[in-house]
Order: structure tokens, then C-alpha cells, then sequence
């Protein structure tokens, strides 16, 4: 996946700024796909001049001009194709999870206060997720969003994420669990 097929997902909801895009990818993207807002203005740039989005400036009073965007029918067909196509596998790079398969040979002090630092900010989205897919539902009950939601997309989406968010909050918790009591037990058994 390029970013500009996450952009081009993210333009399906509406006419967006850089400035909002960044902002979107930030809360509603960033559990599968990040970048940077430098990232996003050039792609943008790229986007438009190969006729992918459209942008138009937008005069405000009393703030600089904004420039906005929407899919074009070219954007709509790149994005087609690359629905089509065969997905890649997950690919997850995380420090922290090498930092746990070197466990057994490091002090395990940082590493516990990085897996509970982890385990907040996991729960941290747990409540963003939570209030995104309420907001998503406009009221309805989750089946029944899901059964006549006019966009279901975002909604799958960010459930996906709660769901692998909620995993490594259980994981970082459960590990920081093992390796407090690994340490716990080799302290006891040191001579005084």
C-alpha cells in the first residue's frame, strides 16, 4: 500500500485541507497507516498533479488561504485497482517487541516502564476508539449501524483497531506482569 491509497480512503468522507488530513491520519489512520503532515502536503502535490484529487483554495477571512481536496474519478479508479488487488500480509515493526525477545539478556527495569508507558497509551485509544465508533454510529446500536450504516468502512476500521489495540494493552500488561515476577524471583534468590 502507497500513502496515496490511504489519502484516497481518507478523501472518501468529504472535501478535506492538508491541515485536516493530517489531523484525520493522526486519530483515524494512524493504527494502519502514519505519516507525517510534510508527508502528506507533498503526496498531495503528487496526487493532484497526476489528477488523482482535485484541489481548490478556499478563502478565509482573517487566516490564510487553505487549499482543500476531493477524489477525482481517476482517484476513484487508483483506488479501485488497488482494492482489487491481493493484500499483503500484517507487518509489524516494533521496537518493543524485539526489546521483550532480548528480555532474558537485559535489565528488565526500562523495559517494564516502557511496556506500562504502552499499555496507557493502548488504553488511551481504547477510549478514542470507543468515542470515534459512538460518534460513527450516530445513535444506532452497532448491529443496526452495521446493517443499514450508510458507510460502514471507517466504522470496520476503527473497530479493527480497538480490537488490536485492546490485544497489545492485554499484552503489554501481561508481559510487564511476567517480567516483574521473573524479577521479583531472581532478587530473592541473590545472597544478601
Amino acid at each position: 500500500m502507497a500513502l496515496r491509497h490511504a489519502v484516497l480512503a481518507a478523501l472518501l468522507d468529504g472535501e478535506y485541507s492538508g491541515y485536516q488530513l493530517a489531523k484525520i491520519f493522526d486519530v483515524g489512520v494512524a493504527d494502519f497507516w502514519y505519516a507525517a503532515p510534510q508527508q502528506l502536503y507533498a503526496e498531495l502535490a503528487r496526487m493532484e498533479a497526476a489528477g488523482l484529487v482535485a484541489g481548490r483554495r478556499v478563502v478565509q477571512q482573517g487566516r490564510p488561504d487553505k487549499r482543500v481536496f476531493t477524489v477525482t474519478e481517476a482517484g476513484l479508479a487508483e483506488l479501485a485497482a488497488f482494492a482489487a488487488a491481493p493484500a499483503k500480509p500484517l507487518l509489524i515493526r516494533d521496537d518493543l517487541i524485539v526489546k521483550v525477545h532480548a528480555c532474558d539478556l537485559l535489565d528488565p527495569g526500562p523495559l517494564i516502564d516502557q511496556l506500562h508507558e504502552r499499555a496507557r497509551e493502548a488504553a488511551a485509544k481504547l477510549e478514542l476508539f470507543g468515542r470515534m465508533l459512538a460518534h460513527l454510529r450516530g445513535g444506532l446500536e452497532e448491529e443496526e449501524f452495521l446493517r443499514r450504516g450508510e458507510r460502514v468502512g471507517p466504522y470496520l476500521t476503527c473497530l479493527g483497531g480497538l480490537r488490536l489495540e485492546r490485544q497489545m494493552h492485554e499484552w503489554c500488561v501481561q508481559t510487564a506482569r511476567t517480567l516483574s515476577g521473573r524479577a521479583a524471583r531472581r532478587a530473592e534468590r541473590r545472597p544478601s
